[in-house]
């Protein structure tokens, strides 16, 4: 079982952390946007494991 597989298991257990994820990918993403090297895709990506990562807390 890879790491992808744990997390995207653990997602589905944990009621809330997908939604919040999706909260703070988007939030990433507006903030990332005027960055130029970084864009709003790495800025969801990042959103989104600083969500999972504060959970995980």
């Amino acid at each position: 079982m890879s790491k992808f597989d744990e997390i995207q298991t653990e997602v589905k257990n944990t009621p809330g952390l997908g939604k919040k994820m999706a909260k703070y990918s988007a939030i990433g993403a507006v903030i990332a946007i005027p960055l130029p090297v970084v864009g709003p895709v790495l800025g969801a990506i990042a959103g989104a494991a600083f969500a999972y990562s504060k959970r995980k807390d």
